[in-house]
């Protein structure tokens, strides 16, 4: 065991007395951790100079954001998604070749067991919302199409719920589905354009982001894991423009790559052929690419 240094606290050199102390860990890696993250609190702390009370408001806040936290709710992860943290973390860990389908942040409304569907399957199973075709091809990153990709999706309805948000509202995996590709890369499925939604904001994340003058809300998407044995697996969304939270998602999960164009068709013979009734639907044509698993 090392002999710890022999250095007194002081105001100047706070940091580097507190790590110091920290020279027998067991685990380099935590090390590591903690001394990055002692460093840049302290040298937060001294730029901030807090109040002996705006400390203590702090760890009152972060005290109850662990009180709002239980097996279905975690308080912390979304206090993470509004700092934009969680993003960054997907980002530096889901580095890809440049065309490869970017990821954006998982949320938590995926569920396993998701029925899986021939292509053309409508996955609005209570009818209601504006009808919505989505379409496109899955690639490599040499443009070659590629067969068997497993793809679920599920997105909020027209109201911004997901099933597991209106049990026995909603039917069981309503606006949910897995495909898979075949021989020419493409997939489609019939749905319904999905609208934007609010985060939980009954907790103290809310309590933050009001003080900041910020909203909750996140633009209307639809969500996609993309999945195929040796390539990377694509944890993503693809977002409507014209939305108007688009520009300041309350998470920070809009890319520019991510994207895609809600065309409305309103042609009589082209509504027949897809079987809707509606006076028109939505077309919606995004393309993946996926990158070899490195």
């Amino acid at each position: 065991m090392k002999a710890l240094p022999k250095a007194y606290f002081t105001e100047a050199d706070s940091a580097e007395v507190v790590t110091g102390q920290n020279v027998n860990a067991k685990d380099a890696r935590l090390k590591q951790v903690m001394e990055i993250i002692t460093r840049h609190l302290h040298a937060a702390i001294k730029e901030i100079e807090p109040t002996q009370e705006e400390w203590m408001k702090a760890i009152l806040y972060l005290t109850a954001t662990g009180h709002k936290s239980d097996d279905w709710r975690q308080e912390f992860i979304l206090l993470s998604d509004v700092l934009g943290v969680s993003m960054l973390v997907d980002a530096i860990n889901s580095r890809r070749p440049k065309g490869a389908s970017e990821n954006t942040v998982l949320g938590p409304f995926h569920i396993g067991g998701t029925p899986e569907y021939e292509m053309g399957f409508n996955i609005c199973l209570d009818g209601k919302g504006e009808d919505m075709v989505a379409r496109g091809r899955v690639l490599d990153v040499d443009g070659n199409p590629l067969e068997g990709v497993k793809i679920d999706v599920w997105q909020a309805n027209d109201e911004g719920f997901y099933d597991v948000q209106q049990k026995g509202i909603q039917p069981d995996f309503n606006l949910r589905g897995v495909f898979r590709t075949g021989a020419d890369g493409t997939y489609w499925f019939k749905a319904v354009r999905p609208q934007h939604y609010s985060i939980p904001d009954d907790g103290p994340v809310g309590e933050l982001l009001y003080a900041l003058g910020r909203h909750p809300y996140r633009p209307a998407h639809l969500h996609y894991i993309l999945s195929k044995e040796g390539y990377d697996e694509v944890t993503t969304h693809i977002f409507d423009p014209d939305d108007i939270y688009i520009n300041n998602d309350a998470v920070f999960g809009v890319k520019e790559s991510l994207i895609a164009e809600f065309v409305k068709v309103e042609d009589p013979a082209k509504i027949a052929e897809m079987g809707f009734e509606g006076p028109f639907y939505w077309d919606v044509k995004f393309d993946f690419v996926l990158a070899p698993k490195t």
